[in-house]
């Protein structure tokens, strides 16, 4: 057995957030700004494991299974709070296609 590998593969959902709600933004711009966010920290969550994915733990004082099972749990948790605080400017480029469709789709 790998002891790099973990166990059990993450939950589906702890990879992603919920699916967001397509008419979650429909009447209200702050529900677009939201959708777009929780998109940007998604992004951002996956760019995080990819970029942790090759940085051995610590075996004197870190590693093992459970640092394993939640290293990812971790990166989503850094790429909210990045979302949150400015992210790189993902969440405000969709937010402006989300207003731009929903423009579009009342004419």
């Amino acid at each position: 057995m790998d002891a790099s590998k973990p166990i059990l593969p993450p939950l589906p959902g702890a990879q992603a957030p919920a699916a967001p709600n397509p008419a979650a933004g429909a009447q209200d711009p702050s529900g677009a700004a939201k959708v777009a966010q929780d998109f940007e920290a998604f992004f951002l969550a996956q760019a995080m494991d990819s970029m942790f994915a090759g940085i051995e733990s610590d075996k004197l004082f870190g590693g093992g299974q459970g640092e394993n099972v939640y290293k990812s749990l971790l990166s989503q948790e850094y790429a909210k709070v990045a979302a949150k605080s400015g992210g790189v400017g993902i969440a405000d480029a969709v937010q402006r296609e989300i207003l731009r469709m929903q423009e579009a789709q009342k004419k």
